[in-house]
């Protein structure tokens, strides 16, 4: 492989770790802010935080959080 194609490959774990790190971040911070509001979350729903990887839906989820009264509003469909 070329020196360019080196540095592609380079910039493409790069980004890739970058993304994987906004996700791994995404999930910490949710799951912070639940247990601060003092939500105890099933082994289900934290199956279901750490397992996800999109981060539209982390982003989603935090954002209901905030003002969240029950988990069924940060989880909930609708």
């Amino acid at each position: 492989m070329n020196r360019s194609g080196n540095n592609l490959l380079f910039e493409e774990i790069r980004a890739e770790g970058r993304a994987e790190g906004r996700i791994v971040g995404r999930m910490e911070v949710l799951l912070d802010l639940l247990a601060a509001k003092g939500f105890e979350l099933s082994e289900a729903d934290r199956t279901r935080v750490v397992s996800c990887s999109d981060t539209a839906t982390l982003q989603r989820w935090l954002v209901r959080a905030v003002r969240a009264g029950s988990l069924d509003e940060v989880f909930g469909e609708g």
